[in-house]
């Protein structure tokens, strides 16, 4: 007999490991999704969330005096966490705004940026240093790294902020395959 429990026990732990680890997963997931505006998204994630919570805290209840389902709720959640932002950061949900500054010829960057299929605005500043060009670019959130990659490789020094667009309207978005078709139109 104590060779079922055994058993019992260890596929108890693991059951309440693995669950916790899917509905903390979820948890963030929903949370960036509300913070993104994506409701509908966020709400249908919550509803399984919450079911996959209410199962494991009553499995928990059911053995309060058992300190391995403890560690286990307590070690899914933990590990919930990290594979949470592991999984929001494969997502990449959302849109990215991106300023560039540069002082290697910004002009010519910004034409280049434009042939690779990017929407470029261009801003006259002012800075400590004098004058200077902001290249302005709205991208999906996936496509952040290859372009702050394709801008490091032109100018190693150069200065870019990343933050979070909640809300735009109109423009281009991020990286368009028919970038060649829009440059020619642009010189008819």
């Amino acid at each position: 007999m104590p060779a079922i429990f055994l058993q019992y026990s260890i596929l108890g732990y693991l059951f309440i490991f693995c669950a916790r680890i899917c509905d903390v997963t979820m948890s963030t997931t929903r949370t960036i999704l509300v913070v993104r505006g994506e409701r509908l998204k966020a709400a249908c994630i919550g509803f399984f969330e919450v079911l996959i919570y209410v199962i494991v805290l009553n499995a928990i209840f059911d053995n309060l005096d058992n300190p391995g389902n403890l560690l286990s709720y307590a070690l899914g959640y933990a590990t919930g966490n990290y594979v949470g932002g592991f999984v929001e950061e494969k997502l990449a949900i959302g849109i990215q705004y991106i300023q560039v500054i540069t002082m290697k010829e910004p002009l010519l960057l910004a034409e280049m940026l434009r042939d690779k299929g990017y929407g470029v605005t261009v801003l006259e500043g002012s800075g400590r240093t004098g004058p200077h060009y902001v290249l302005q670019v709205l991208l999906e959130r996936k496509q952040t790294q290859d372009f702050s990659k394709i801008v490091s490789d032109w100018d190693e020094d150069v200065f870019m902020i990343i933050s979070d667009a909640k809300k735009y309207k109109g423009g281009v978005i991020g990286k368009h395959k028919n970038a060649g078709a829009v440059n020619a139109k642009k010189g008819e």
